[in-house]
């Protein structure tokens, strides 16, 4: 990234970081869980109408820095290594691919 790319993304970062949070809280314990996509994708699309790709940009960094922490909190409270964690989400996709 260069300069002038760094500053634009950092005046809607403060703004999509607070909605990100929103989301997330609203997806946590959602029912039935197939809605989540659904919700996470409205939200996506409000981003992308007012800030157009930046703003998705700006979402997807936010998204795995955070889940990034997470699966680094995961592994060391379980006691497994990142890779063991990532291991367990990769399967879990793929049964629940093989459901459908």
């Amino acid at each position: 990234m260069n300069e002038d790319e760094d500053l634009r993304l950092a005046r809607i970062t403060p703004e999509i970081s607070r909605r990100t949070l929103v989301m997330l809280r609203g997806l946590a314990g959602l029912e039935p869980p197939e809605r989540v996509p659904v919700d996470a994708m409205a939200v996506a699309d409000g981003i992308l109408a007012e800030h157009g790709t930046d703003g998705l940009r700006v979402l997807a960094m936010t998204l795995a820095a955070w889940a990034t922490a997470q699966i680094e909190n995961v592994a060391e409270l379980s006691r497994r290594s990142h890779e063991a964690v990532l291991d367990a989400m990769e399967l879990a996709c793929l049964e629940a691919g093989a459901e459908e």
